[in-house]
């Protein structure tokens, strides 16, 4: 029985450089200094990773490493059985906000009209200014 796929949109591939840029345009610092915060990011994600850390970050996403088990696959040339070691992967798990925008994308794209911004307003009512913690407020009356 043959696989119904769906036709997707090219790729469109955002790089570091032009993701550096834009944060730098949109918050006002130096493109230089974006570059080291972003970099700084990146290394630590990948260390953490590496020493087998669970990151979450919330509503965007949680990174882990997980033990994908070996197995025996086949060679679909040839019919051949090989032995597939066990390996170490990385997975990602979208958060809440990751999963509303490719929600909205699916629906653009299957629709092609641009779908109601629900993503947009979340991440707009996340991203302000929130009231300091109590905590924060302690530490503060010294």
């Amino acid at each position: 029985m043959a696989r119904v796929t769906e036709t997707k949109p090219a790729p469109f591939t955002i790089t570091k450089k032009e993701l550096i840029d834009r944060i730098a345009e949109k918050t006002g610092e130096k493109r230089v200094v974006v570059k080291k915060i972003v970099q700084s990011v990146l290394d630590e994600v990948v260390n953490d990773l590496g020493e087998g850390k669970r990151l979450e970050f919330r509503d965007f996403g949680v990174f882990e490493v997980r033990e994908r088990k070996a197995r025996t696959a086949q060679n679909p040339k040839t019919l051949e059985r090989v032995e597939v070691p066990s390996k170490w992967s990385v997975r990602f798990k979208a958060g809440r906000l990751m999963r509303l925008a490719t929600e909205q994308l699916g629906e653009k794209l299957s629709t092609g009209k641009p779908a109601p911004a629900k993503a947009d307003a979340q991440v707009a009512a996340f991203t302000e200014a929130k009231p300091a913690s109590k905590r924060a407020a302690g530490a503060t009356r010294g």
